[in-house]
């Protein structure tokens, strides 16, 4: 197993991601069978209202975190929430998943795609392609996308 520090974790919600305030949080790789993943964040009471959703109904979630470093690329993973604690002043949150992978080169096609599908074109184009190419937004045609590509 190796384990790594959380940087920041996004959580889809209503077709869009939103950043969850962290305290703390790390990420297991448990390098099993399965490539499952742990996940562990402490965060305030009032950031966990997407978690006791997902743990309640016990559905699959999409979230996008950003491990060891700021600067890294953000990882997409389908994670279950297993558990909510409440501590002292804080909570932590224990989830459960796989990684979802997308390797650049199919990243910036689909974004390409999306963009261009949009109608944009010349300067406007280019301008919108950098800089989602540098926020990397969530996509949802990755959906349709092979699973199976690497990073």
């Amino acid at each position: 197993m190796k384990t790594f520090k959380l940087i920041s974790i996004e959580v889809f919600d209503h077709d869009t991601f939103r950043e969850i305030e962290m305290v703390d949080g790390l990420i297991i790789n448990k390098e099993d069978e399965k490539n499952t993943w742990l996940i562990e964040i402490y965060t305030k009471p009032d950031q966990v209202d997407f978690f006791e959703k997902s743990l309640q109904n016990q559905e699959d979630q999409i979230i996008r975190v950003v491990i060891t470093k700021k600067d890294n690329d953000p990882v997409s993973f389908h994670i279950q929430t297993r558990s909510i604690t409440k501590l002292e002043n804080n909570v932590s949150v224990m989830l459960h998943g796989t990684l979802k992978r997308t390797s650049r080169k199919n990243y910036s096609e689909i974004l390409l795609k999306d963009l261009l599908d949009q109608g944009l074109n010349g300067e406007t184009l280019l301008q919108e392609f950098q800089s989602k190419m540098k926020n990397k937004p969530y996509l949802t045609s990755i959906n349709n996308s092979s699973s199976s590509s690497s990073n």
